[in-house]
């Protein structure tokens, strides 16, 4: 779980930014057949069992759109290719649809052997042919031979309708195009040597802002980790300077990105922005074609929530330098103060006295004791009630988690207990856990153990939207956990309704659910818009049995289309 939580994590995505979809795909496969085995065999066996239907719709499909290319004189080679085992996977996940829902289970490829200075031309000019035999969905329209994605990936790619009235994804590129697409960043020297080209591409800029990162030396492992990974962005955003410079930043950044993005000293003093000539705040999400214009003041300097919506890792690290370096001037006048009040009291000034006043105001870290001192929030005539307070000894010091090596010994006094497996609803008194609110687990779930500091052991799903990065970064707090057989509480999820409203449907959803299952309800919303109603109902289950039990019957309530858990609640 640990490494496939890190492949999925780090890996792949790296292996993505660096142009490598074989291997990217081949990781992302992998990570899945380890993760969710039984999904990841079922789509398997569905692709192989589809796979002869699906080749005669492919040659169906693409027989005259090669007769024109070839009338037209064009050299080129054109194949079908299915998606992902992943990609499958992760689509029916995010979506909530099953396998037979998935439309683009497969595309048209389309790579022409043509002159580097005719590719633009030549792939658009295939574009009208395909769209003379089939009708494109304008929606679904991706030029990325105009403005290439940050790791040099070039390629047009459209949706259209087939004739059976199923949509096709079909791709244009040229040879090179391809090759930088299946061979990553080697193919793109290749080609840049040979063209003489000297532009820097969106991918050595990002290489040179990795280089930026690993040279900044005053950042812990895991935030370079959160930085590193929070540059690996899949989807892109376009947008352009006052001047008409075209600027790629990752999809979901915001106006005070855009600054850093100009100048560091640009993003420090960032008051707000100016998009197609209307103001917008720090926080306004840029959209493709955004023509963005910074407001400046002298006056202005970073914040603590600035961090709060900022995505790309040059304008974090650069707002995180700013921030600590206000906090080490704050953390210094701080430090005085209580080496003055400890020198009253006559306590000795040394780590152990630090780490129990760290522990008594409840502060993660020195440092933050120090800065809140030095800023006032812990008032100095505090500190005297520590001195009385440390006399105090708890009933187990033993236990008690206040360094890196008490916290090692807690964690391996669990699993030595547990013979490294912690059974879920036994031994209640001697081991604290917590049901993790984020992923909600139920008996049946797969699931595993966090050790926290102040909360015990939180027990979250695999399939959480936090998992990949507990177990990538904090994989030595992990405990195995497996739930006991006679577990008979009950557990709150979230159920997901949709369907055709009609007279008496709500009393007969209720009747499943209280008078036939006997299950209790925290709480029902139902919405309906125009004759679709959308529901949501939150109950408590034995376990995932259980759940399934309910979810059928409730898909089988005359009007009801579709019920699915939520995994996470909001």
């Amino acid at each position: 779980m640990k490494v496939a939580s890190e492949t999925v994590y780090i890996y792949a995505p790296l292996a993505h930014r660096l142009g490598l979809y074989a291997i990217k795909t081949e990781l992302e496969d992998l990570c899945l057949k380890y993760t969710e085995s039984e999904q990841y065999d079922e789509i398997t066996d569905k692709i192989v069992a589809t796979k002869e239907a699906r080749d005669r719709f492919v040659n169906k499909f693409i027989r005259p759109i090669k007769k024109e290319l070839k009338e037209q004189g064009f050299d080129f080679e054109i194949k079908g290719r299915t998606k992902s085992i992943y990609s499958i996977w992760n689509k029916m996940h995010t979506q909530n649809i099953p396998f037979e829902e998935v439309y683009d289970l497969f595309a048209v490829r389309i790579i022409l052997n043509n002159d580097p200075e005719n590719e633009k031309a030549d792939c658009w000019k295939v574009y009208s042919i395909v769209t003379d035999f089939y009708q494109p969905n304008p929606d679904r329209l991706r030029d990325w031979i105009s403005t290439p994605k940050g790791n040099g990936y070039e390629s047009l790619h459209t949706t259209v309708m087939s004739s059976p009235g199923q949509w096709v994804e079909v791709q244009i590129r040229a040879r090179r195009m391809n090759d930088i697409a299946e061979k990553g960043y080697a193919a793109h020297w290749k080609y840049k040597d040979d063209s003489g080209n000297g532009q820097s591409s969106g991918l050595e800029l990002w290489i040179s802002r990795v280089r930026e990162m690993l040279e900044q030396s005053d950042s812990t492992a895991i935030e370079f980790v959160d930085d590193f990974r929070s540059n690996l962005f899949h989807e892109e955003v376009f947008v352009f300077t006052p001047q008409g410079e075209l600027k790629t930043l990752p999809h979901g950044a915001t106006a005070l990105d855009f600054a850093f993005e100009i100048h560091t000293e640009v993003g420090a003093r960032c008051l707000g922005a100016k998009v197609d000539q209307r103001l917008v705040p720090l926080n306004y999400i840029l959209k493709n074609g955004d023509q963005v214009e910074v407001l400046t003041s002298n006056k202005q300097k970073p914040h603590d929530d600035w961090l709060r919506f900022v995505v790309t890792s040059k304008a974090r690290s650069r707002i995180k330098d700013a921030l600590n370096e206000e906090r080490k001037a704050a953390a210094g006048e701080g430090k005085e103060i209580v080496k003055r009040k400890l020198r009253q009291m006559k306590l000795k000034l040394n780590n152990e006295t630090i780490e129990q006043l760290r522990a008594y105001f409840d502060e993660r870290t020195v440092l933050d004791f120090y800065y809140k001192v030095g800023k006032g929030v812990i008032d100095a005539t505090e500190i005297k009630r520590f001195k009385a307070a440390r006399s105090i000894i708890p009933k187990n010091p033993k236990d008690r988690i206040e360094d890196a090596d008490s916290f090692e010994k807690q964690i391996a006094k669990v699993r030595e207990k547990q013979n490294d497996m912690l059974l879920i609803g036994e031994d209640m008194d001697v081991i604290d856990y917590r049901l993790a609110k984020c992923c909600n687990p139920i008996p049946g779930d797969e699931v595993f153990g966090f050790v926290t500091v102040n909360e015990g052991i939180k027990i979250h799903r695999t399939g959480c939207p936090n998992s990949p990065a507990l177990l990538s970064n904090y994989g030595y707090r992990v405990v195995k956990v497996k739930w006991s057989s006679q577990m008979e509480n009950a557990f709150l999820t979230d159920l997901k309704i949709i369907g055709t409203d009609r007279v008496g449907l709500i009393n007969d959803v209720t009747n499943i659910i209280s008078g036939e299952l006997k299950v209790n309800m925290r709480a029902m919303t139902i919405a309906t818009d125009q004759g679709i109603f959308e529901g949501r109902i939150t109950l408590y289950v034995q376990d995932t049995g259980h759940l399934e039990v309910m979810i059928k019957k409730l898909q089988k309530v005359k009007g009801v289309v579709k019920v699915t858990r939520i995994d996470t609640t909001k």
